[in-house]
């Protein structure tokens, strides 16, 4: 049975942990070595604008980006340590959900998703960039 988008994210919020815009900052500023990573399409990435430090990755990118076995021009190298503590983000979080339970399913230790996605971020007040 085909499953849609919603059903998707439902299965990867059961599997990977969802924090606050308020737990997100927190942690970043608690250990700068967090990676946080937007996963939009770059068309779109910066829509309700950037989480300051953050890089964009698409999700379709991301398996591949994270992929240590592939040709090191392909990877990110930031994505290289999985025991690196990594949030992801996105417009509104179904698609940062998607990527934190892919990257859990590739071996990464802390991952997370902002529970709202950047929309949630910059509603707290928290300082976002233009794209």
């Amino acid at each position: 049975m085909a499953l849609t988008f919603k059903q998707m994210v439902g299965t990867a919020k059961e599997n990977v942990a969802g924090i606050s815009s308020a737990d997100a900052r927190e942690k970043m500023n608690q250990n700068p070595n967090t990676l946080v990573i937007d996963v939009q399409d770059a068309a779109d990435a910066g829509a309700c604008g950037l989480i300051p430090s953050s890089m964009n990755i698409s999700l379709g990118m991301l398996p591949i980006r994270a992929d240590l076995e592939l040709p090191e021009h392909l990877r990110a190298p930031e994505l290289a340590d999985r025991s690196r503590p990594v949030i992801v983000t996105c417009g509104a979080g179904g698609q940062a959900a998607l990527g934190a339970y892919l990257l859990k399913q590739m071996g990464f230790e802390d991952v997370a998703y902002i529970e709202g996605g950047t929309t949630a971020w910059k509603n707290e007040g928290f300082e976002v960039e233009n794209a």
